[in-house]
């Protein structure tokens, strides 16, 4: 994991888009400290879920002008894929407890998304790599 976050913060700070967010009334991740409020047998699920998000939503609707920018972007989805299929072994073996709270946290996460349109939505997501990273880092 360690090394995953060292990756994923050398790209994010490179790509972070949140200095340029125009939206700041709204937060997909919720707030920064709400992702630590609940139970660390959750957490897995929670991580699980949060990486299937960014694959399935965020990074497919993440399109710059920038080349350079969607190189990175690219780069930390291919993380977000290999780390997500080590999540997914867990799930699928049982031992990556869902309990009510990662499910209504994961619940919340996608309605903030789904207020928005998509692209705004995605890029948006993406400025707030910073606040999962942060998050998994403590994990």
């Amino acid at each position: 994991m360690e090394n995953f976050d060292h990756q994923l913060k050398n790209c994010s700070n490179f790509v972070s888009m949140q200095g340029r967010d125009p939206i700041r009334t709204t937060s997909i991740l919720l707030q920064p400290n709400s992702l630590h409020d609940f139970q660390s047998v959750d957490r897995c699920c929670l991580i699980h879920l949060i990486l299937r998000f960014y694959l399935d939503k965020v990074f497919r609707h993440c399109e710059t002008e920038s080349l350079l920018i969607n190189r990175k972007v690219s780069g930390i989805a291919n993380s977000f894929l290999s780390t997500e299929k080590k999540f997914r072994e867990c799930h699928d073996q049982n031992t990556c407890h869902c309990g009510e709270d990662a499910i209504i946290k994961y619940q919340q996460i996608i309605i903030n998304y789904e207020q928005m349109d998509v692209t705004s939505a995605a890029m948006k997501s993406l400025g707030e790599l910073d606040i999962l990273l942060d998050w998994l880092e403590a994990y």
